[in-house]
């Protein structure tokens, strides 16, 4: 280093000297202290690098020149569990149905490991890797529970024994009545048909829309379970829920949307206790 060479800093051998010096760091500081911070466009480019599946900036909707999501933006890396609650209408189900191809996305795009899949068709996206559990009409009634596997492996019906194998380790009541027609099941059991349907091409990415809605409390918390269960096996989990409060006790991660965006993001814990989303979407969707 060159000791000879003048400094950018000034001299502090004398009271004014270490004054201006004082001011400098006074300066500095503050300036640090305000800078801008980014944008949740920007939070979102930075944390879904290498994400498993990515929705960038999505405009969709049902009908030609009517929007539900407007720029919304979501991703899940491999093995997480997110969820996505918020007030009826804000665009949860739309959102869902967008990444898996069932509503038109006009503008954006959805990413499953960098490859663009967006408007894919449903079986394209299932041989990818993507499963599907709507909220409503989600088993064949007239089908047994065996038979509504099958339809779920009809892609690969050589992988059918194995993968239902799998799905009893899940879900044991589905083996011992493999043979009972599924209309005939409880609610809660039909769900548990419908996920184990989803889960028989071996998903890396398993969209769950509302699997809670109209169960009891206990069954509700049956569900939850076995979303954690069906998440533990290493399966990236995306789940819309109208029990928001529950939703964010499991989830690793969190959006809350309303009016097609997201409104707010972050850990299910960080939002459960976020005085404002508690304010404007918890306490809502408790009274709902």
């Amino acid at each position: 280093m060159n000791f000879s060479e003048p400094s950018d800093l000034p001299e502090i051998d004398s009271p004014d000297g270490a004054h201006e010096f004082e001011s400098e760091i006074d300066i500095n500081a503050t300036q640090h202290s305000h800078a801008t911070p980014a944008t949740p466009a920007q939070l979102h480019a930075a944390e879904s690098v290498d994400a498993l599946i990515k929705a960038d900036k999505l405009i969709a909707g049902y009908f030609p020149g009517v929007n539900i999501l407007n720029d919304a933006d979501l991703y899940a890396h491999e093995g997480e569990l997110v969820g996505i609650i918020g007030p009826n209408g804000a665009g949860k189900s739309t959102l869902l149905k967008a990444l898996f191809g069932l509503v038109r996305v006009n503008s954006g795009s959805v990413t499953l490991r960098d490859e663009d899949i967006t408007n894919l068709r449903a079986d394209q996206l299932v041989r990818r890797g993507v499963g599907f559990v709507p909220q409503n009409n989600n088993v064949f009634p007239t089908l047994t529970i065996e038979e509504n596997m099958q339809m779920g492996a009809f892609q690969d019906p050589k992988s059918f024994p194995e993968r239902f194998d799998a799905v009893v380790d899940l879900f044991p009541t589905l083996g011992t009545r493999r043979k009972q027609r599924a209309g005939s099941l409880s609610g809660g059991e039909r769900q548990m048909v419908a996920m184990g349907r989803a889960l028989m091409m071996a998903p890396s990415v398993l969209l769950l829309d509302e699997p809670s809605a109209g169960l009891s409390p206990a069954l509700q918390d049956e569900v939850f379970i076995r979303v954690k269960e069906i998440n533990a096996t290493g399966v990236t989990v995306i789940i819309v829920e109208q029990n928001a409060a529950r939703c964010l006790q499991i989830v690793d991660r969190g959006y809350v949307m309303d009016q097609g965006q997201n409104a707010y993001t972050g850990t299910g814990s960080a939002l459960a206790n976020d005085p404002k989303v508690i304010e404007l979407y918890l306490g809502t969707l408790a009274k709902a």
